[in-house]
Order: structure tokens, then C-alpha cells, then sequence
């Protein structure tokens, strides 16, 4: 199935603004990525690069998480999204060090039990046995959901975890790694937080008439 980004918006008359590049470890950490992947936008709009079967394809292809024909169908994309939302709170619990909701804790740990940790046996008729790891078409969601799982569990636990934190700029909702301070996932986060700052500072303290 061939799709470009797809970008879908809250309001049909809404302009889409161009996407975000990727925000500070989003290219270290596939989990970051994922939770990125739906962006809050000013004016209203919203991105969502799940947005359809097809732009869900597109993305999980892109990170090699399926092949490009896969025809990944919306009940994927249900579940896609369903894992999303419970990856972002646990990162919400973790920046804001509150305790993780328990159905998200679920969730990741059964995106993580789809698949089997060890490669099986089979037994070619010509070659006798062999063992790989499986992949059928059928169970190519299942893989790309355990991996998101798994990757989200690395951030989580590892040194990294420390530095995830929420984009300062409203109204975006994207995660970063925070290092030397940065407080936005884009230098146009940053543009906007500094302007709207400014035009703060003008208001509560106008010039003389």
C-alpha cells in the first residue's frame, strides 16, 4: 500500500502546517517517535501520522517495522493508536514522577508477550532442521507492536530517562531528551514560546501611550 504522511486535522478548513522534524532523541528511541506521531498544532490542527490505514503503513515501513505492502487494515491501526496513547502516559507519569497507570503498564507488557523471545524449530523436508523466528504476514503487527513495547521499556528504565521531558512550547505535545537545558522539541517551538513570552512581557507592561 503506498501512501505519503498523512496528515489529518481537527477542523476540515484548518491549513496543516509542515511536519516537525524529529524531536531530540526521537532518532536514538523508536518509543519517542511513536509518541510523536500524533502532534497537537496551533490554531486548532492536529497531525496524526496513524491517521489512516494507509498513512499507518507508510510510518511503520519507513522504520522498518513492515513491509510496504503489508496492507495494514484500520483494526491495526486501532491497536496502533490504542498503545500510543498508553506509551504517552507512561511517559507523562514518568516526567511528571507520578506512579504509571496500571492499564498502561498492561498494555506495553502485553505488546511485549505478542511474540516469542526465541528463535523456533523448523524442519525443512530437504534440509532437515533449522531455527529461525517467525514472521508470517499475520503476525507482522504483533512484531512492531513488541517492538515499540520493548523500545519504550528501554527508555524507561535506562540512563535516558532522565532527560524525557514534555516540549515547553504550547500547544505542542511532542516528547524530547532533554540535554543542556533545551526546553523545546523544535526550533520552531522555540520561536513560538519566545514570541508568545514577549508579547506577554509587552501586555502586562505596555510602553508609554
Amino acid at each position: 500500500m503506498k501512501a505519503s504522511r498523512t496528515m489529518r486535522n481537527m477542523s476540515p478548513t484548518a491549513t496543516a502546517e509542515p511536519a516537525l522534524p524529529p524531536a531530540p532523541g526521537a532518532e536514538q528511541y523508536l518509543a519517542l517517535d511513536f509518541a510523536n506521531s500524533a502532534i497537537a498544532l496551533p490554531g486548532g490542527q492536529f497531525v496524526d501520522l496513524l491517521g489512516s490505514p494507509a498513512a499507518a503503513n507508510r510510518w511503520l515501513a519507513e522504520r522498518g517495522l513492515a513491509p510496504a505492502d503489508a496492507g495494514v487494515q484500520e483494526m491495526c491501526v486501532t491497536q496502533l493508536r490504542s498503545l500510543r496513547e498508553h506509551v504517552k502516559a507512561l511517559f507523562a507519569a514518568r516526567v511528571a514522577a507520578l506512579p504509571a497507570l496500571p492499564a498502561a503498564l498492561s498494555a506495553v507488557n502485553d505488546a511485549l508477550t505478542r511474540v516469542p523471545t526465541a528463535a523456533l524449530l523448523f524442519w525443512d523436508e530437504k534440509d532437515g532442521p533449522y531455527r529461525a523466528a517467525p514472521c508470517p504476514t499475520n503476525e507482522i503487527l504483533d512484531h512492531a507492536l513488541a517492538t515499540l513495547a520493548a523500545n519504550t521499556a528501554d527508555l524507561l528504565t535506562g540512563p535516558d530517562a532522565e532527560c524525557l521531558a514534555c516540549c515547553d512550547a504550547t500547544p505542542c505535545n511532542r516528547y524530547l531528551l532533554r540535554r543542556r537545558r533545551r526546553q523545546w522539541c523544535s526550533t520552531r517551538c522555540g520561536d513560538r514560546a519566545r514570541a508568545a513570552r514577549a508579547y506577554a512581557r509587552r501586555r502586562n507592561h505596555p510602553g508609554p501611550g
